[in-house]
């Protein structure tokens, strides 16, 4: 006959088990790829919000497609320091800046 103790403990084992399992397959809430790149070479220019800054004449990038932002990347001599970003990269940053609203 099993002991009242050995199921409890076994029951425990089990939710311990369950609930790494679930830890370890949500993603860790970090930055990303794309939100670090914003920060490092976009922010400056455009501001923390991407809300654009009139000093030095930056747009909003708020609402735009990440096709939109791709686009502007790769042709606007204003953006040529993101020349040296990968195409991974690029696409990255745009994914990111197509999240805000």
């Amino acid at each position: 006959m099993v002991k009242f103790g050995s199921l409890m403990r076994a029951s425990l084992v089990c939710a311990a088990i369950l609930a790494t399992m679930f830890l370890l397959s949500r993603p860790a809430k970090s930055e990303g790829a794309g939100e670090a790149t914003f920060k490092a070479k976009c922010a400056a220019c455009h501001g923390a919000d991407a809300a654009g800054k009139a000093a030095v004449k930056s747009p909003s990038i708020r609402g735009k497609t990440a096709d939109e932002i791709q686009k502007v990347i790769s042709t606007s001599p204003k953006h040529a320091s993101l020349k040296s970003l990968t195409a991974d990269q690029v696409k990255e940053l745009a994914a990111y800046l197509a999240t805000l609203k």
